[in-house]
């Protein structure tokens, strides 16, 4: 394909609808700790972002300190509705599989999440095996997102440079990252993510809008 030598996605909210499960978990947990949110409070406060970099904010909202032990337990609950509940977002299998043959494998998985998270959904839905040895978590680099570590990091592994990369991503934190990576950014706003979604990741970096994973194949051609 033309323009683009690999493509890096993100997984939540892009291959995998992870979002609202991971979310309703860490909202019921932070209820118990005397922080109540709403859901949508606690997607537009936490989606995109890993928890344990949160720990000043959550510590400040709750008067109680983040444990180590508390974040493991979030883990477990988060990872317990995941394998009960996950569903790849539409049309991702097929689209992932299309750009695997088309860039001969040079695809990658950059997630904020934490490794074990990330290849538990991505064997549930389907499409771990397009992506051994290729995934990158942000809790395995210095900086998480927004900063760029992690998809700096897919790109020296394939040894792709950033401007022949296409990084595919759905939140301002993520569009945020790979943009200061040096990739084009292609951000996936689907309806359901609302009105004002689109400008949010354009004012982020993101170059090009769609709202299908299907359409990504020809945008990237």
């Amino acid at each position: 394909m033309s323009g683009f030598d690999a493509v890096l996605f993100d997984c939540d909210g892009v291959l995998v609808d992870s979002e609202g499960i991971t979310n309703g978990v860490l909202r019921d947990m932070l209820e118990d700790l005397g922080w109540v949110l709403s859901s949508q409070e606690c997607m537009r406060l936490f989606v995109g972002k890993a928890v344990k970099d949160e720990r000043a904010l959550i510590e400040a909202r709750t008067g109680r300190p983040l444990s180590d032990d508390w974040l493991a337990q979030f883990r477990e609950r988060r990872n317990q509705g995941l394998v009960a509940r996950l569903q790849p977002i539409a049309n991702a299998p097929a689209t992932v599989a299309a750009l695997h043959a088309a860039f001969a494998g040079r695809i990658a998985c950059c997630s904020g999440a934490d490794r074990f998270k990330v290849e538990l959904q991505l064997e549930k839905c389907g499409m771990l095996g397009y992506f051994r040895g290729v995934v990158f978590s942000g809790h395995e680099m210095p900086r998480s997102k927004p900063a760029p570590d992690v998809y700096l990091a897919a790109m020296a592994h394939l040894g792709v440079p950033p401007q022949r990369c296409a990084v595919v991503e759905d939140t301002v934190t993520g569009v945020t990252a790979g943009a200061a990576a040096g990739a084009t950014v292609f951000g996936y706003s689907p309806p359901q993510a609302g009105p004002d979604a689109p400008a949010a990741l354009r004012a982020a970096g993101a170059a090009t809008i769609f709202t299908d994973l299907a359409q990504l194949p020809s945008l990237l051609g």
